[in-house]
């Protein structure tokens, strides 16, 4: 089965590469110029530790000692805990188009706004946590770009959609965490006409040219949405006519039903819980989350039945 549907099942029209059997948008290209963003970063691959048995991982902002962890003091380092089930990413929806490397890609469509081309998302799941390309036309923006050592990865998941890196104009950061800005070095080294965003209080010492969020902005068809509460600056993504929305580590799911992170990871819970409201009072049918399965119908409900649970 085919993965390009509508957020209300039906299938959009497409073509598929020949030798892939991947989806393929072609359009016009919208590149932008290249922002350098979060400077020397380190390479390492942030430390592990178990939260429950069905986190997929969890972002701290508490130091890490070991050898992996990522140097640079614009990122803050996460805990993160491992998938226990032992079995590689996979995936049974029939609106879905999958691969599983080192990533796991889905790619579905949702439909365009007015004067805007169709959004189509493609996930790269990266283990133990998750990015996300977000299409129109022949032009991408990624969500977040994974722990150190992502990039190719990342690189895998456009191409399935019959991109690369220099179709990317944008690369959002919905917070600073080594988990989630762990690659932007070498994903901004290889999309050299994209403009990269953060939420303005999660810049720290970051280069004078980094644009800074503060929410509101409309960015490629999409607003930023301030969800402050895992950190001060997280962002999260919306297409309103879409009905989809990228929540971060706002939000995080378990057996397709979308929950709180753990505490522990969050700055402020209570701001946290907040922001959870926030977005129930919006009107979407998809989520994508950095820890856990997206939820691809009804997911506005589900989390408004979240926010009544506290």
């Amino acid at each position: 089965m085919c993965g390009s549907h509508a957020a209300n099942g039906t299938a959009i029209d497409h073509h598929h590469d020949p030798v892939t059997g991947r989806r393929v948008d072609q359009s016009v290209r919208h590149p932008l110029s290249r922002r350098a963003f979060l400077g020397g970063m380190g390479k390492g691959v942030a430390a592990m530790a178990v939260v429950t048995p069905m986190f997929l991982a969890a972002c701290s902002s508490d130091d890490d000692s070991q050898s992996g962890q990522v140097s640079s003091s614009t990122t803050s380092d996460p805990t993160s805990a491992p998938d226990t089930t032992g079995a590689s990413p996979t995936t049974t929806s029939q609106a879905r188009s999958t691969t599983t490397a080192s990533t796991e890609t889905t790619a579905s469509a949702e439909p365009a706004a007015a004067g805007l081309e169709p959004v189509t998302w493609a996930r790269a799941n990266l283990g133990f946590v998750s990015a996300y390309v977000l299409v129109r036309g022949n032009t991408a923006a990624i969500v977040d770009t994974g722990v150190s050592g992502s990039a190719n990865a990342i690189g895998e998941t456009l191409a399935t959609l019959g991109l690369n890196y220099s179709d990317v104009a944008h690369v959002i950061l919905t917070h600073n965490h080594a988990d989630h800005a762990g690659s932007i070095d070498a994903v901004l080294g290889e999309a050299i006409n994209a403009t990269a965003y953060a939420g303005e209080a999660d810049l720290g010492p970051l280069p004078s040219d980094i644009v800074g969020l503060v929410g509101g902005e409309d960015i490629f068809g999409f607003e930023m949405l301030p969800t402050p509460g895992h950190t001060a600056g997280h962002m999260a993504v919306i297409d309103h006519q879409a009905g989809l929305l990228v929540a971060g580590d706002a939000i995080f799911s378990e057996g397709g039903v979308p929950i709180e992170g753990p505490s522990q990871f969050f700055s402020d819970v209570p701001q946290s819980r907040d922001s959870i409201r926030v977005m129930a009072a919006l009107t979407y049918n998809t989520l994508l989350i950095s820890h856990g399965e997206p939820i691809e119908s009804g997911a506005d409900a589900a989390v408004a039945t979240l926010a009544a649970s506290f």
